[in-house]
């Protein structure tokens, strides 16, 4: 495996009773690459996410992350690597947003006898102001809003420094304001040279944020097409993907579709 390859998926099928989730799927991302992954409901999305975060094994195929071969090595030390964030995790409501994503350096959910010093409380807190919500730190988790509680689990994901960074469905539930700041702050991470390679999970053309380079479009657990972005995210592959015709529009960047 060459060593700018962060993820490489060799024909994964992924069978849950009876069901393919996902099948004969290939894929493979590079270290200074941002993608995104788009398709409906049940397309098997957030499955392939899954598979390269270490939470799901392929029933068949082979999944390497990080040169690491899933079910060839410790998950537990793999997962350290990675960032993940995703409204799967359960985050405890009870805690404020600093500890929530201060745990990450431990890899726990939920403070209990582990130490933090000063560099782990300042990146702490530097995530916090880099995705906008520093000045909610002290606040409960619990009652922050949607937007700023997915601001606050992408800061949770960076805090290790990751060498891959998976987002799924990060502005799903916001409303307009908040999607738009976060497809921002997202531009911003894609444009940092400094920054993990990134997967972003989606239904919606309109939330790819400038700077992704590029793109897998999804239907029924397989693959529609994938590539560099602009090759990929076209009006005919995206109404293969979601089964209707489509019309597809670019303003400043971003991309519209429309039936």
């Amino acid at each position: 495996m060459s060593d700018d390859l962060v993820i490489a998926v060799d024909d994964a099928t992924v069978t849950r009773n009876g069901n393919h989730l996902i099948r004969s799927v290939s894929w493979q991302v590079e270290l200074d690459e941002r993608w995104v992954i788009l398709g409906p409901n049940g397309a098997g999305k957030t499955t392939l996410l899954n598979l390269a975060g270490a939470r799901m094994h392929p029933s068949s195929g082979t999944v390497t992350v990080l040169g690491e071969q899933l079910g060839r090595t410790n998950i537990a030390e793999l997962k350290t690597r990675l960032g993940f964030s995703s409204n799967a995790l359960r985050l405890p409501f009870e805690e404020t947003a600093r500890d929530v994503v201060l745990t990450a350096s431990w890899a726990v959910i939920g403070r209990y006898r582990e130490a933090y010093d000063r560099m782990d409380e300042g990146r702490a807190m530097a995530l916090l102001d880099q995705l906008g919500v520093a000045g909610l730190a002290d606040r409960v988790y619990g009652t922050l809003s949607e937007g700023e509680r997915k601001r606050v689990q992408i800061a949770r994901a960076l805090m290790t420094d990751p060498e891959l960074l998976l987002l799924d469905e990060p502005s799903a539930g916001l409303d307009l304001g908040a999607r738009e700041d976060l497809v921002r702050r997202l531009a911003d991470l894609a444009a940092d040279p400094d920054a993990p390679a990134i997967v972003l999970v989606t239904h919606h053309v309109e939330e790819i944020p400038p700077g992704f380079t590029h793109a897998m479009l999804m239907r029924e657990g397989g693959v529609v097409a994938q590539g560099l972005l602009h090759d990929t995210i076209t009006a005919d592959n995206l109404s293969k993907a979601f089964g209707m015709p489509l019309k597809l529009t670019m303003v400043d960047d971003r991309f519209h579709a429309q039936s």
